[in-house]
């Protein structure tokens, strides 16, 4: 399995400057609080960046040092010289103006000493260095990213110092109903927060964002097959300015974190009205695909000209895209299907059971498999280095079921609910991982997670699949079994790293791991 690998930037030990006379004494303010993240990985002096005329200053040998570069100061010309990469930048003490390769470059404000360290104007840093630079007011944080992608947090499935493969520390961001992201129909404020949270998030631990680009069948990029999303601008089909799926992958890989595309594969509307659907919605466009089922519409998996759209708009993102990874969710058949309420594919099972099924399960079964066999196919005949994968339900069946199953009584399961017969794409190696929806504490008695984690792992040996462990943090704090506190978390991890089989955890979602009593947990935790 083939995955991004940053290049890791050596903190360098911040060496003191010679004190410097003569200086112009331009009054500072002091900023509260100004943090440096250099490629993730917070880094600090014993001088900290300060405000001048609205401009920031920051201490320049800190940052340079940390990208290995050479600097020279020259007491009898009063100038600091700095060598990185082919590139030599020239600072006078005092001046507003700077030279790069001999080409004098403006500064917003003049550099300045204070307790023997060369602070010079953010700006700069970025024209100078090729860094980039980013400002969040919010935060009062400065962003600075090298062009190589270098990261702060470990990168899934690259070696450490020590030889260990890092786990993948995954976080689902939902956009559906904007419950992580955007909360504003702005567009320059969506970008803000989503940079925001991801910074968060990588503060956090989190080193990979399964983000949903296409939650209703519409979607959060330009795209010649499906709409724009409503979530964007309040109005399905309604162009925001702006491609955020682009913006989104380049705020993730700024920070060296793998950015996995999710879909939903068959829910076309979380309403049962298509009148606020755009004119080119799946519902709208091929109404005799769609399922009305328990006050949703539904892309019915029975048709094939159905599934195949489907996999066109994911492949849409795969040919356009610079994504780490294609994510499914456990959106296949519906959930909640009863004697008394059906789904509504009598006629489909009819028209389209070419395999003689005898029953319709096997039927809605095979056309899950055929799906996703043939989306990994597309996927890997393009770009084999992205990583695809599903997250189905946590339970395949129950052992009492099959003997092949887990030692669970769950009353829902993968294999008999939605037709996801996840066992059969992990033996026949048809995805790269799956993240199995393991959300149960170690107290639960029908469903335990230790049990479900075995199940799991053992599944997954001998093959070439990944195991992500889906993680419920948004149980942390309910009234279930083993969730009053976010410890459960903490005891998960510590069952799964390391354990053979096991490659990571997956949290749902974003705005509960970012709150406190989980985001306090996972932190202390991966720290120590």
């Amino acid at each position: 399995m083939k995955w991004r690998q940053g290049i890791m930037v050596l903190l360098a030990v911040v060496l003191l400057l010679p004190a410097w006379s003569g200086l112009g004494g331009s009054k500072a303010q002091a900023a509260s609080v100004i943090r440096i993240m250099l490629d993730g990985q917070r880094i600090q002096g014993d001088v900290d960046p300060y405000i001048v005329s609205n401009t920031t200053l920051v201490p320049m040998r800190l940052v340079s040092e940390n990208l290995g570069a050479q600097i020279k100061w020259s007491q009898s010309e009063k100038v600091v010289t700095i060598n990185q990469g082919g590139t030599l930048l020239s600072i006078p003490l005092g001046s507003k103006t700077a030279f790069v390769n001999g080409n004098s470059v403006e500064l917003e404000a003049s550099v300045a000493s204070l307790n023997g360290r060369i602070m010079v104007p953010l700006r700069f840093v970025g024209q100078g260095l090729g860094l980039g630079v980013n400002w969040d007011q919010a935060s009062q944080t400065i962003t600075l990213t090298t062009p190589d992608g270098s990261i702060g947090v470990p990168t899934p499935g690259v070696p450490d110092s020590q030889g260990r493969l890092t786990a993948l520390r995954g976080a689902w961001v939902a956009t559906v109903s904007s419950l992580d992201w955007p909360s504003s129909k702005d567009a320059s404020k969506q970008k803000a927060q989503f940079s925001s949270m991801l910074d968060q998030l990588q503060e956090t631990g989190i080193n990979a964002v399964f983000v949903q680009v296409r939650p209703s069948a519409d979607a959060l990029y330009p795209s010649s097959l499906v709409p724009w999303s409503s979530v964007l601008t309040g109005t399905q089909g309604k162009n925001p300015g702006y491609d955020p799926l682009a913006f989104m992958i380049d705020e993730a890989h700024k920070r060296g974190m793998e950015f996995h595309a999710w879909f939903n594969p068959f829910r076309a509307s979380t309403g049962s009205s298509t009148s606020g659907l755009a004119s080119n919605h799946v519902a709208k466009a091929h109404p005799d695909w769609i399922v009305n089922f328990d006050g949703k519409l539904y892309i019915n998996p029975g048709v094939p000209a159905a599934r195949q759209s489907v996999i066109d708009d994911v492949m849409e993102v795969v040919n356009n895209y610079d994504i780490d990874g294609v994510h499914l969710d456990d959106y296949f058949y519906p959930y909640g299907e009863s004697s008394s309420k059906k789904f509504g594919d009598d006629a489909t099972y009819k028209q389209y059971n070419t395999g003689n099924y005898s029953n319709k399960g096997d039927w809605r079964r095979a056309n899950i498999n055929s799906f996703v066999q043939t989306l990994g196919t597309s996927i890997h005949g393009v770009k084999p280095a992205v990583s695809y994968g599903v997250s189905p339900f946590g339970v395949w069946r129950n052992a009492s079921s099959d003997p092949l199953g887990s030692n669970t009584k769950a009353g829902v399961t993968a294999y008999d609910t939605t037709y996801a017969d996840a066992r059969a794409w992990i033996k026949n190696e048809w995805v790269d991982y799956v993240a199995p929806q393991v959300y149960w504490s170690n107290a639960s008695t029908a469903a335990n997670y230790k049990t479900l984690v075995d199940w799991w792992a053992n599944t997954v040996e001998g093959t070439d699949v990944d195991l992500y462990i889906g993680e419920a943090a948004y149980k942390v704090g309910t009234s279930e079994a083993g969730w009053s506190s976010a410890n459960e978390l903490a005891d998960h991890l510590a069952y799964t790293i390391g354990r053979k089989n096991v490659d990571g955890n997956i949290f749902f979602r974003a705005q509960h791991i970012l709150a406190g009593k989980v985001r306090n947990v996972l932190e202390s935790y991966w720290a120590n």
